[in-house]
C-alpha cells in the first residue's frame, strides 16, 4: 500500500484541487491497482478545510499542534500501522501530476526528492514578472538537484523509520528528514521526474517555509532588483548542501 500525506491548516481555498490532483495520480494505470490511501492532517483548522476533504473522500486527521512536522509524522505514523510500503508528501496548495506517484516509485530509492514549479505567480502582483524571472535564472530544476521540499517528497517506509520520521519542526521538518535518511546511508535521489505546481502565495503558513522564502526575496528585489538571492541553505552529514526551500543554484557536484 502507498501512503499520501497532506497536512492543512485552514486551506479550503486550495486543498480541492490538491486532492483531485492526488486522487487522480492514486489511480494511474502503472501502479497496478496497489492501494493509495490518502490522508489530510487537519492542524488547528478552524475554516472549511475537513468539510472539503470529506467531499473528496479522503481521511482526515485532526490536531491542534500548528506544527507542521508533527502534523507530517502523525499521517506518517497512521499509514504506516495501515501498512504503507511508500509514503509520499505533498502540500495543500500543491497539484502533483498524474504519474507524481508512478515517478516517485520509479527511481527505485529510499528517498525522492523532487522540484516544484509555479504556474500563477500573479499573486505578487507588480513584482510577478520580476519574481518570476528570478525564479527561472536560479532554480535548478533538473536530475541532480539539491532542493528539498516537503510538496514533492517521497520515502520508503522502512528508511523513514530508521530515520526517526519527521522531526516536531514548525518549518525545514523535510531538510531535517532528509538529513536524517543521508545519515543512515539511504539512497537519495534528486530527481525531476515527480512532478508537482505549487502556489506562490503571499499568505504564507509557516515562517522560513517555500511562501516565506518567496516574499522574503520579493523584498530583496524591491531593494536590489538586480540581485540574484540565494535561499538559505542547510548541509548535511555527508556536506552537501541541501537547498531548503530552492530560490537559488544548488552547488555542482
Amino acid at each position: 500500500m502507498i501512503g499520501v500525506v497532506i497536512p492543512a491548516h485552514n486551506e479550503s481555498e486550495r486543498i480541492g484541487a490538491a486532492l483531485q490532483a492526488v486522487l487522480e495520480a492514486a489511480e494511474h494505470p502503472a501502479l497496478n491497482g496497489e492501494l493509495v490511501r490518502v490522508v489530510v492532517a487537519l492542524d488547528g483548522c478552524s475554516d472549511a478545510t475537513e468539510a472539503v476533504a470529506a467531499q473528496y473522500g479522503v481521511e482526515r486527521l485532526v490536531l491542534d499542534a500548528r506544527n507542521v512536522g508533527i502534523a507530517r509524522a502523525r499521517g506518517a505514523e497512521l499509514l504506516i500501522e495501515a501498512g504503507a510500503r511508500w509514503l509520499a508528501f505533498t502540500d495543500a496548495d500543491t497539484v502533483v501530476s498524474p504519474d507524481w506517484l508512478v515517478r516517485q516509485l520509479a527511481e527505485e530509492a529510499d528517498v525522492v526528492c523532487g522540484p516544484v514549479a509555479v504556474a500563477d505567480w500573479s499573486a505578487h502582483g507588480a513584482d510577478s514578472q520580476r519574481m518570476q524571472a528570478h525564479f527561472a535564472r536560479t532554480y535548478v530544476d533538473a536530475d541532480g538537484h539539491r532542493h528539498v521540499h516537503g510538496a514533492n517528497l517521497g520515502v520508503a517506509t522502512q528508511a523513514y523509520r530508521r530515520a526517526g520520521g519527521f522531526a516536531p519542526l514548525a518549518c525545514s521538518e523535510d531538510v531535517a528528514l532528509v538529513e536524517a535518511l543521508a545519515a543512515t546511508g539511504a539512497r537519495i535521489a534528486w530527481s525531476a521526474g515527480p512532478r508537482v505546481i505549487t502556489s506562490a502565495r503571499t499568505d504564507a503558513r509557516a515562517r522560513g517555509g517555500f511562501g516565506d522564502t518567496l516574499l522574503a526575496v520579493a523584498a530583496a528585489l524591491v531593494q536590489l532588483p538586480s540581485l540574484a538571492l540565494p535561499a538559505p541553505d542547510n548541509t548535511d552529514a555527508q556536506g552537501v548542501r541541501l537547498l531548503t526551500h530552492g530560490i537559488g543554484q544548488a552547488p555542482s557536484m
